[in-house]
């Protein structure tokens, strides 16, 4: 009697779960992907598969969104709108072939992303260069000091960072910063408290400023932008933290790419920071006067060509992955590509699988080692798959490979935070600098080069002479890839 009343409350509740995900599942637009993922996890841990959910897959509310997709594009309205007139004439400005211009086209449409002209770029790979640029010309700036991190750690650079910014502060200068809750691990109130009572202001991106912590693993602003006095910027991989000095045993020397921007691209960014101030802040610290924040630089410093492109779950353009694609697609002699995650969908995965077969050389680099487990199995899954397309992987053994980087044909390439994961596409908020300029793809793919000296390159033997646990892994962390 005890047994069938035992088995009717388990039969009940496992009917109760099956219908719950299946309304939990389907209560919001999903891809079929990612519904199929949904339901796995939910159905084969029942219970503990919504814990999972409330942290993983729980959306950003309806109403943060609004915010977000109301934001009017700041101080480059009628650059965006003369250049969407226009685009006849995009060819002409445009120092090479077709690929360039169509992906110009493409940004334009999609993202309203100005394509600026006369940009100065350097280039870092690794943390002390970067933050030693970035830390001097914070030293230099006049008027104000927007910061847009995914993380900002209570830590020695970090706060070698809060101090700089503190002293800035106190001469009068407008620092701003936003910061992702959940990559910093916290608010760091302690840590920002000298710089907001030196009159800076430092806002969690779309949270509660007394929220003590955030549940939600997903919708994460992945973005890392630094703006001085609107005519120096920063964009790239490199967070705020020690462990992007190579500090962490765990991870060794930690190898990465960011860019410093001199020149009217540097605008772009600024319109993005503003829009995302301006969606997280406070009423009264809202920007409305803004054109302040956009100075006309009289001497464009440099020649390259840069549009500066964003996407998040604000917007279903999914903007960043169409312009990875249309890359892709319009490459012509190689492609080159540096991620530290590569889960791709299967849109781009065809998309290399085609340039593969029209006789493009692909190549590819990944990291020797984990920082996600289930996240790096997946990686290797598709690293596999690459090669037995006809694609060269290469492992990185001389540290963890953190860099965000593509180029094609010696022509095209682009650094930022996206990752060439479904994660980057489709969960997080982004921003990549897309480079119209020869040399500068030439310098990306030359670092390529460079890097290989510290890789091996991997063949279908080195899978196939895996244990059957570590295959085991990288199939099942697969089945996983639209949520991880």
């Amino acid at each position: 009697m005890l047994r069938d009343s035992l088995w009717i409350i388990i039969v009940t509740l496992l009917i109760i779960n099956t219908f719950g995900a299946i309304i939990t599942v389907f209560s919001q637009k999903r891809d079929i992907a990612t519904i199929w993922a949904w339901l796995l996890v939910l159905l084969t841990l029942p219970v503990v598969g919504f814990f999972i959910f409330f942290l993983i897959g729980s959306r950003i509310s309806n109403k943060k969104i609004f915010r977000l997709r109301t934001q009017d594009m700041r101080g480059l309205e009628q650059i965006a709108y003369n250049q969407r007139q226009q685009l006849e004439k995009i060819e002409e400005l445009l120092p090479i072939p077709d690929s360039a211009s169509e992906l110009v086209r493409l940004f334009l449409t999609s993202d309203d992303a100005v394509l600026t002209r006369g940009n100065e770029i350097q280039i870092f790979t690794n943390g002390f260069d970067k933050f030693n640029a970035l830390f001097e010309d914070i030293e230099h700036a006049t008027h104000h000091i927007h910061l847009e991190y995914f993380t900002i750690y209570d830590d020695k650079i970090g706060n070698q960072l809060i101090d700089l910014l503190t002293k800035k502060a106190q001469e009068g200068i407008e620092v701003r910063i936003v910061f992702d809750q959940f990559g910093s691990h916290g608010q760091h109130r302690d840590m920002y408290k000298r710089l907001r009572d030196a009159g800076g202001i430092v806002v969690p991106f779309l949270m509660r400023r007394f929220q003590l912590l955030t549940l939600r693993f997903n919708f994460r602003n992945h973005r890392k932008i630094a703006i001085i006095d609107g005519t120096i910027g920063y964009i790239g991989g490199f967070n705020v933290g020690d462990q992007y000095l190579g500090y962490f045993k765990k991870f060794g020397h930690w190898r990465d790419t960011h860019i410093r921007i001199h020149g009217d691209a540097v605008l772009s960014m600024q319109s993005r920071f503003l829009m995302d101030w301006n969606a997280t802040a406070e009423a009264e610290e809202v920007l409305s006067e803004t054109i302040e924040y956009f100075p006309e630089i009289v001497q464009l410093p440099g020649l390259a060509m840069v549009q500066i492109v964003s996407s998040g779950p604000d917007n279903d353009m999914k903007q960043i992955k169409q312009g990875f694609m249309r890359m892709f697609a319009s490459a012509r002699t190689e492609i080159t590509i540096q991620t530290p995650y590569f889960i791709p969908d299967a849109a781009i995965l065809e998309t290399l699988e085609i340039a593969v077969m029209s006789g493009v050389r692909v190549r590819l680099m990944i990291p020797d080692r984990p920082d996600h487990p289930i996240v790096y199995r997946a990686t290797q899954y598709y690293a596999k798959e690459l090669i037995e397309l006809g694609a060269e992987v290469y492992r990185y053994d001389g540290g963890f490979l953190h860099s965000k980087v593509v180029s094609i044909d010696h022509e095209i390439g682009t650094v930022g935070s996206a990752n060439m994961d479904i994660r980057s596409f489709v969960l997080n908020f982004e921003t990549n600098a897309f480079v119209y300029d020869p040399d500068f793809a030439a310098r990306l793919e030359d670092m390529f080069e460079q890097d290989i000296k510290d890789a091996t390159k991997l063949t279908i033997e080195d899978f196939e002479q895996q244990s059957f646990w570590l295959t085991f892994l990288q199939k099942f962390s697969r089945l996983f890839s639209p949520i991880l």
